[in-house]
């Protein structure tokens, strides 16, 4: 899995780029077929800006952005709602709500 750092209008320091790597190693615990991210990072006038764009497979992507006066605390925000939607696609493919017609007859059947 491919991680990659982009940044627009600021310089990361060495502990910034490892904070922003742990974040995004952190996202493999759910154990789901992740194939790609990329954390796009954007100085502006008031702070930071944060995006981190989770490419899952058989998924569309999960594009979560944040902006907070401070590098980590953007980067945290970002990385806390970037967890809770990936928690909710593990969950809704580990125990689906719905089942197929097929599985309930074959219920039945037997």
């Amino acid at each position: 899995m491919p991680l990659q750092i982009r940044t627009k209008d600021i310089t990361l320091s060495e502990p910034q780029k490892e904070h922003l790597n742990n974040v995004m190693e952190d996202f493999k615990k759910y154990s789901l077929d992740i194939t790609r991210i990329i954390a796009n990072v954007t100085g502006e006038k008031k702070g930071v800006h944060v995006e981190f764009e989770v490419h899952v497979a058989h998924t569309s992507p999960i594009i979560i952005n944040e902006t907070d006066e401070k590098f980590d605390e953007a980067v945290d925000k970002a990385g806390k709602r970037v967890e809770k939607a990936l928690r909710r696609l593990h969950d809704k493919i580990k125990s689906p709500k719905h089942e197929s017609l097929r599985t309930i007859l074959n219920e039945i059947e037997e």
